[in-house]
C-alpha cells in the first residue's frame, strides 16, 4: 500500500510502513471469513472504553500469512481511504521445507513456525483487533500433517487459522496491489511467486475498470496457480550453485506449468495490441529491485511501487546469475535467508517473461496482508453503512 504519495511511507515501530490504499466492497473478508484469538480478545467496545485515546480513532484490524517460507503479520486502523500500519511481524520460518519430497511438515520447520505464531500471538493480544483474519496457503494446504498442525497452533496459541484455496489466495493479492495497476493501461499480469506456489492473474479492463481497489478481483479474466515456488524449486534443482544451464532447466520447467493457462494466446494477443504490464509481488521481484537501485540496505519506500523496464530486468537477473553464493549471503538486499531461493524465484519470473513479454513490470512490496486488511475493512463499512431512505411516492387522493 501507500503513504501519502505511495514513496513517502514512514516505518512504525516495527518496521512496518504506515499504508494507505483505496477502498471499496471486497469479498474475500466477509463474516464467515473472518477469525478472531480462540482465547477470546477483549470485547472492542470494552477496550475503547478503558483507552479514551483509542475511542475515536477506529477500530483496528489484523492479517496473518503464514506461506510455505514465510510468517507475516500486519496490524492497522482505517486512515482516510486507506489504513495506517501501528504493527507488523515478518519471520522467514521455511515451515514448507521438505514437503515437495515428503508430503509432511518437519519437526524443526513446526517448531520454527510456532516460535514466530507465538510472537504473532503477543502481539495480537496487545493490540486487540476488532477484526482479524489468519490464514495459512500452499505448505498447509498440501501437506498430509498441515490440519493437524494448525489444530496444534489452535490449542497452544489460541490462533485460529484458516486454509484459504489458491482461487482465494491470487484474489487477496490482486486486492492488495491493485492501486499499482497503471490507469491508462488495459490490463495487467499480477503474479505472486511464494515458496510453494505461485499464483497468476490476468486483469482485463477492456470492458471497464472496476471503481474501487476491493472490487478489483472482479477484473479478473484468468488466473492459475503453479505447483511451484522458490523452496519447492530449490530443493528439486539447487539453489546454492546455480549455473546457466541449471537456471535454464528450472525455467524450462517453469514454462511447462504455464502452458494449461486457460486463455494464454489470448493473453499474448492483449499484450500485442494493448497496454499491458507485469507486476509482481514476491520477495524474488523486491530483491531485484533493491539490486537495480545498488542499495546498501532494502528500503521498502524506494521499492515498493518502482517500474523497471525490459533491459534493467536482463541486466540485473544476469548480475545476480553471475553472483556466487557468498556473496549472495553478504548483500545486505540478499542475506543468508534467501541467498539460495532468490536464483529459483528469478527462474519463475523469467519463464513468465518469456511466456508473456511485456515492455515493463512494477515491483509491489505488499499482497496478501495488504488485501485480506482491505477486504475487512470494506466487509466493516459495508455492515456499518446506513440504510438508504427513499421518499415516499405521491399518490394522488
Amino acid at each position: 500500500m501507500t503513504d501519502e504519495d505511495r514513496s513517502a511511507a514512514a516505518p512504525s515501530p516495527s518496521g512496518e510502513a504506515a499504508t494507505r490504499s483505496q477502498g471499496g466492497d471486497g469479498h474475500a473478508g466477509s463474516g464467515a471469513g473472518e477469525a478472531q484469538l480462540h482465547s477470546g480478545p477483549t470485547d472492542q467496545r470494552t477496550h475503547n472504553a478503558q483507552n479514551p485515546s483509542r475511542r475515536h480513532r477506529g477500530p483496528v484490524y489484523a492479517a496473518l500469512d503464514l506461506g510455505t517460507n514465510n510468517c507475516r503479520l500486519l496490524i492497522a486502523r482505517p486512515h482516510e481511504h486507506g489504513f495506517r500500519v501501528l504493527d507488523g511481524f515478518t519471520r522467514i520460518v521455511r515451515l514448507g521445507e521438505g514437503v515437495s519430497t515428503s508430503g509432511r511438515l518437519g519437526e524443526a520447520a513446526m517448531e520454527r513456525t510456532m516460535e514466530a505464531l507465538r510472537q504473532c500471538r503477543n502481539k495480537l493480544k496487545e493490540h486487540q483487533p476488532a477484526h482479524a483474519r489468519l490464514i495459512a496457503t500452499e505448505a498447509c494446504r498440501t501437506a498430509e500433517n498441515g490440519p493437524s498442525f494448525l489444530a496444534r497452533v489452535k490449542e497452544e496459541l489460541g490462533l485460529d487459522l484458516e486454509i484459504i484455496d489458491r482461487r482465494t489466495e491470487a484474489a487477496l493479492a490482486v486486492t492488495g496491489c491493485a492501486d499499482l495497476i497503471d490507469e491508462t493501461a488495459q490490463g495487467a499480469l499480477m503474479f505472486d511467486i511464494g515458496g510453494g506456489s505461485s499464483e497468476l492473474a490476468w486483469l482485463d479492463f477492456r470492458g471497464g475498470r472496476p471503481k474501487s481497489q476491493g472490487r478489483m478481483p472482479a477484473a479478473i479474466r484468468s488466473w492459475q496457480s503453479l505447483p511451484v515456488g522458490v523452496v519447492s524449486i530449490a530443493e528439486k534443482f539447487g539453489g546454492i550453485d546455480v549455473t546457466p544451464a541449471t537456471f535454464e532447466a528450472m525455467v524450462s520447467f517453469v514454462s511447462e506449468h504455464l502452458r494449461q493457462f486457460r486463455g494464454r494466446e489470448k493473453l499474448r494477443q492483449m499484450i500485442a495490441t494493448h497496454p499491458v504490464h507485469l507486476i509482481g509481488t514476491s520477495g524474488t521481484v523486491t530483491t531485484l529491485a533493491g539490486l537495480h537501485l545498488g542499495l546498501e540496505r532494502y528500503e521498502r519506500q524506494k521499492v515498493d511501487g518502482l517500474w523497471m523496464n525490459k533491459l534493467q530486468v536482463d541486466e540485473t537477473m544476469k548480475a545476480l546469475l553471475s553472483m556466487p553464493f557468498d556473496r549472495r549471503v553478504s548483500h545486505p538486499c540478499i542475506g543468508r535467508d534467501r541467498a539460495d531461493l532468490v536464483l529459483p524465484g528469478c527462474a519463475i519470473f523469467e519463464a513468465i517473461r518469456r511466456e508473456w513479454p511485456t515492455d515493463r513490470v512494477r515491483v509491489a512490496d505488499r499482497g496478501l496482508r495488504e488485501g485480506i486488511l482491505i477486504s475487512l475493512m470494506d466487509a466493516d463499512r459495508a455492515y456499518n453503512r446506513p440504510a438508504r431512505s427513499y421518499p415516499r411516492s405521491r399518490t394522488n387522493g
